[in-house]
């Protein structure tokens, strides 16, 4: 099965396999940013800043938590800057328009 066959059962479904690594690796370091860093070999600044974009997705996500699953994938994708926001806005339109059409 793959990513887009799943459906997603919450927040934790829709996040890349980088963020899930990112966020265990945070576990594990007891949530030390300085540590984190150090195993990543980059700056404080710059684990601060990704930690900072996973909070701001997980929270985009659980404010949608009632969309459907496609929206879901979408706003996921486009949080991750996989697609435009043009293109996200669109995507998003015409699935909502298909979902309320009877």
């Amino acid at each position: 099965m793959t990513e887009l066959e799943r459906t997603p059962r919450g927040w934790i479904d829709l996040l890349s396999e980088e963020d899930l690594g990112f966020l265990k690796r945070f576990l594990l370091s007891s949530g030390t940013l300085k540590e984190l860093a150090r195993i990543y070999g980059i700056s404080y600044p710059t684990v601060r800043l990704r930690l900072d974009r996973l909070i701001q997705k997980v929270e985009m996500l659980e404010a949608h938590a009632d969309a459907g699953p496609l929206e879901l994938r979408l706003r996921s994708l486009y949080s991750d800057g996989k697609i435009d926001d043009e293109t996200f806005r669109s995507l998003v339109e015409a699935y909502r328009t298909e979902v309320e059409e009877p």
